[in-house]
């Protein structure tokens, strides 16, 4: 595409053309069917005439609601049918027949085109498909051990992804976008400039790699930055436009949204919580936990597991150790919660399924914290990170054909 001006007709028809389809899409969203991160725009549906049905506008509608002319509406509407993004319905049978020709009736394909949501993690691979709405068409997760080398990891990837496909009919010609959850610090071009949590990882060309599986962009985001946003398009930060979501562990990450838009900082480091200790010189994340002055393997989570049980069973070295845990939680998150100010703190990954952790989280966050937040378990729990993923594809396509304003995720992909 050359450079687009002020008077440059090309625009205007780009300006038409998103305008009439964000209220088309509106208008076949059901107000029960809507999702929480739509915006306030998702509001703005076109009221339908008499004679359009539920998920259908008529030219009038649309005319009333862009405020366009009726032949702008009508070009660009035939436009979208060429381009197979909205098709016209067929008029309806059985219905009160009016005097004249019954209006025309039109739809957003959501069919037209697909998502899909990809998270990488230390013991699992997951995959999440949608259509142009988000709305879910099938889910896939696959075991891998914390072991396995990138290309191993990667081809765990691309064989869940295949079977995803395959099992839901759709071609993977049809994908528009592709978000990707991963851990480590994520530059903007989908490389791992820093991934100490799976082997291979730090310095991984990871968009790159992907893009050759797929003829879409392909959107890498930091797994705690992916799960942020999914809470709040779907989970417990749900209407707060100020959130910090914790991805707990022995080395837990953050991702946040400052001002309803996500905060990667300059370089894509930012929540990286995990690395606090080194400023005080304590003990690594792997100590923390020990009971045996031996580190713990911080992908090993039976092992974690296992010093929670001891502690609630009264052994006094797991307790002493789970107290240190915790204190370092509440150092890590306080710190966030003092910079930040957020409206509310989630908190996700494998520590909020042990018993004796957010409890004592919200209490302490209570006692330092200037203004203490509130405090909520994920509710998207292990979905959290591959839902965020495939928001990152939604809102890349939501730019790309709806770009009236900016999405909440907005970064280059991988091409």
């Amino acid at each position: 595409m050359g450079r687009l001006t002020g008077g440059d007709p090309s625009l205007l028809r780009r300006i038409n053309s998103a305008v009439v389809l964000h209220a088309l899409r509106a208008a076949t969203v059901s107000p029960e069917g809507r999702d929480p991160g739509a915006g306030a725009d998702a509001d703005r549906a076109p009221e339908r005439a008499p004679d359009a049905a539920p998920g259908c506008a008529t030219l009038t509608d649309l005319t009333r609601v862009t405020g366009l002319s009726r032949p702008t509406v009508e070009g660009v509407v035939e436009g979208l049918i060429a381009d197979g993004l909205v098709v016209e319905m067929p008029a309806e049978e059985g219905g009160v027949r009016r005097q004249g020709r019954p209006a025309r009736r039109f739809r957003f394909r959501a069919e037209a085109g697909h998502l899909l949501g990809v998270e990488i993690g230390a013991h699992r691979v997951a995959a999440l498909l949608s259509d142009l709405d988000g709305r879910p068409l099938g889910s896939t997760v696959r075991e891998v051990s914390e072991k396995a080398s990138a290309d191993e990891r990667l081809e765990r990837v691309r064989g869940a992804v295949a079977d995803l496909l395959r099992r839901a009919g759709v071609s993977r010609h049809s994908l528009r976008a592709v978000g990707v959850g991963s851990p480590g610090v994520v530059e903007a071009d989908g490389t791992v400039h820093l991934g100490t949590a799976l082997p291979g990882w730090t310095g991984l060309r990871l968009g790159e790699r992907l893009r050759r599986s797929f003829r879409c962009p392909v959107l890498v985001e930091n797994d705690a930055n992916a799960a942020a946003v999914a809470e709040h398009w779907k989970g417990a930060a749900v209407g707060s436009d100020d959130v910090v979501f914790v991805l707990a562990g022995l080395s837990p990450g953050a991702g946040s949204l400052i001002g309803g838009r996500l905060h990667r900082g300059f370089g894509g480091a930012a929540g990286e919580i995990g690395a606090l200790h080194l400023l005080g010189r304590e003990a690594t994340p792997e100590e923390v936990l020990s009971t045996t002055g031996e580190p713990l393997n911080p992908l090993d989570e039976g092992q974690v597991a296992r010093v929670f049980a001891l502690a609630r069973s009264g052994d006094t070295r797991a307790r002493a150790a789970v107290d240190r845990f915790i204190r370092r939680l509440v150092h890590d998150v306080g710190a966030l919660v003092l910079a930040l100010d957020p409206e509310v703190v989630v908190v996700g990954g494998w520590a909020t399924g042990l018993d004796g952790v957010l409890d004592p989280l919200r209490d302490e966050l209570a006692r330092w914290c200037l203004r203490p937040p509130q405090v909520a378990q994920s509710l998207l729990g292990e979905a959290a990170v591959v839902t965020g993923a495939l928001r990152l594809a939604l809102d890349h396509v939501e730019e790309e054909l709806f770009a009236v304003e900016s999405t909440v995720t907005a970064r280059r992909a991988s091409r």
